[in-house]
């Protein structure tokens, strides 16, 4: 029996880390070998994460498979964007990409293969928080 042929990447945000395989399919998303519906209970956050394969008109082709851990659900949502993004442009990646339709012009453009890179700023000592410093009492 012939091996499915799959395209795996890794995708972060915040303290999240998800891990995607695109393999050929029907357009199902699991997410912690969960339903995505079960997994994210915002409509919007679907939204969020299928953006790349709607932009690439790729929403019922692949199958998509996410572990992801840390963070809280918006972090991992990026995170499994960021994923699905850089997992379209292994499956892309021989083709021509100085052409107007390769998915990397596509994801570029639309702002889906930059790393958001904010994270949070450590605690200092002597501080309550980053940069909060304890109330000032002056008797």
């Amino acid at each position: 029996m012939a091996k499915k042929q799959s395209w795996y990447a890794t995708g972060r945000r915040k303290t999240s880390v998800a891990k995607v395989t695109l393999t050929g399919g029907t357009g199902k998303i699991t997410i912690n070998d969960r339903d995505v519906k079960d997994y994210l209970p915002h409509q919007t956050q679907i939204m969020n994460l299928t953006q790349p394969l709607v932009v690439t008109d790729n929403l019922n082709r692949f199958d998509v498979n996410v572990v992801v851990t840390g963070g809280g659900l918006t972090g991992q949502t990026e995170a499994i964007r960021l994923g699905i993004t850089n997992a379209l442009l292994k499956f892309d990646e021989n083709t021509d990409q100085t052409r107007e339709n390769s998915y990397r012009r596509i994801l570029r453009n639309a702002g889906f293969v930059t790393r958001d890179s904010r994270i949070k700023e450590r605690k200092k000592y002597g501080l309550k928080k980053a940069r909060r410093a304890p109330q000032f009492s002056k008797r």
